[in-house]
């Protein structure tokens, strides 16, 4: 057999790969256009959804005009492809997640693709409940406590004469409200994962328990900058976001603990460690033990 036959035969399998990767992006690719005409054509009660948190907000101030503006001529169209964009990625998302399964499903083994398919279907639950979770709970604060900064107008009559006093009211951008609201529900989306990345971590051994408790400080201080960054500057809804994403940090430490649990009992049915004994416990190290002379006395 020649070279060029040898060179021939192993790259047959790439091509098929390759071909395999273009059917499946183009099939989510397709999805993703469907997802998007038909958010598209329901862009309106899409967007009326998304700002009940500020009608609502308005209405507690006793504000009924719950109206936004169009500062450019084409910011209601830009506001229709956004929630297009964003509406077909989150249809599409089962279509493209099975695309990426069933191209990456069979190089794994049986096991892994037990490991992995739990993990799979976990993400877009968790992420939903983030989402929800900023709609629900965060975005009426955050709405409230920029609706502060409002000042009724009036007309002030002192001894000295008559002093005006400009109000300002809310007359938002329905582009940049519709921005800050997906900022809101993305930002939230992506720390409910956290369960979920630390768990596929810990099954894959890049991450153990005892690592993720003895990192607890660091994490709380990241988990404050996030609260900082992701909310608005109240103490309330910092306060929230921090107990809930720390409250996820610690069932990821259990969840990794049960996984290490799981693979210890692997290990003793195969005969690979004793009873009592754990695949994670700290090896001893014997270099740092020092000899201990006996010290004359004086």
């Amino acid at each position: 057999m020649s070279k060029t036959d040898d060179i021939d035969d192993s790259s047959a399998p790439l091509i098929e790969h390759l071909a395999e990767l273009r059917d499946r992006l183009i099939k989510s690719l397709v999805a993703f256009i469907i997802g998007m005409v038909i958010c598209f054509a329901f862009w309106n009660p899409i967007f009326n959804f998304l700002t009940q948190p500020l009608c609502s907000a308005l209405a507690d101030r006793g504000q009924d005009d719950c109206g936004l503006i169009l500062i450019a001529l084409q910011e209601g169209f830009f506001v229709a492809i956004s929630i297009s964009l964003v509406g077909g990625l989150a249809l599409s998302f089962p279509m493209i997640s099975y695309q990426m399964w069933r191209f990456v499903a069979p190089g794994l083994y049986k096991s892994e693709k037990g490991a992995f398919l739990p993990f799979l279907v976990a993400s877009p639950f968790m992420f939903g409940l983030g989402a929800a979770f900023a709609y629900y709970a965060i975005t009426p604060l955050a709405f409230n406590f920029f609706l502060n900064f409002q000042q009724p107008g009036s007309l002030l009559t002192g001894t000295e004469g008559e002093t005006a006093v400009a109000g300002i009211a809310f007359q938002g951008s329905a582009q940049a409200y519709l921005s800050l609201t997906i900022k809101f529900i993305v930002a939230f989306g992506l720390c409910f994962q956290l369960p979920v990345l630390l768990s596929l971590m810990g099954k894959a051994g890049l991450v153990s328990s005892r690592g993720l408790k003895g990192m607890r400080k660091y994490a709380v201080v990241a988990i404050l900058i996030v609260a900082a960054l992701a909310t608005p500057p109240d103490v309330v809804s910092q306060v929230i976001l921090f107990t809930v994403v720390y409250g996820l940090y610690e069932i990821s430490i259990q969840l990794v603990a049960r996984i290490e649990r799981q693979k210890d009992a692997k290990a003793r049915e195969e005969g690979i460690i004793g009873e009592g004994e754990s695949l994670f416990d700290e090896p001893k190290d014997d270099d740092d033990e020092e000899d201990v002379k006996p010290v004359a006395a004086s």
